[in-house]
């Protein structure tokens, strides 16, 4: 991957903490960071394309909007590992996955706008992937603050 430049560090270090809820939040976001409406948006965007941003938009409390999220977990085996991200990756519904040193070795969180869609998601992978999925509903909640300084 290559080395971040200063503009890049910018953008990632301070659209973390929260995005303007206003008319022009490109406009207002990149006059904090000193950067130009058009800089910020072509930032973003060049971060996402070089793959140093995996996604720019917001997180959804799926939940509070009448919809349902789900932790699941499946043991690939890895040789299998890229066939199945892109196959379980190809579900609108996949909010994020990421590999564990563990035997249940992928990790993605199921968001939907009806709680009833994820029981049919998992269901999907399942039958696409051959594997097992293990689906982990929420019990209770915890809110933990994440920020990754660059």
């Amino acid at each position: 991957m290559p080395v971040i430049d200063p503009t890049g560090k910018a953008i990632i270090n301070g659209l973390q903490g929260g995005f303007p809820l206003t008319r022009r939040p490109f406009r207002d976001a990149g006059a904090e960071l000193g950067l130009s409406e058009d800089e910020l948006i072509e930032g973003v965007r060049d971060l996402v394309e070089a793959g140093q941003l995996s996604r720019f938009g917001p997180l959804w409390n799926a939940e509070l909007l009448g919809g349902g999220v789900c932790l699941a977990a499946v043991a690939v085996p890895p040789e299998r590992f890229d066939e199945v991200a892109d196959q379980v990756n190809a579900h609108p519904e996949i909010a994020h996955n990421y590999e564990r040193t563990h035997a249940l070795n992928m990790w993605f969180v199921v968001s939907a706008e009806d709680p009833r869609q994820i029981a049919r998601v998992l269901t999907e992978i399942e039958s696409e992937t051959g594997l097992a999925v293990l689906a982990m509903p929420k019990v209770s909640e915890f809110f933990v603050g994440f920020r990754v300084e660059v």
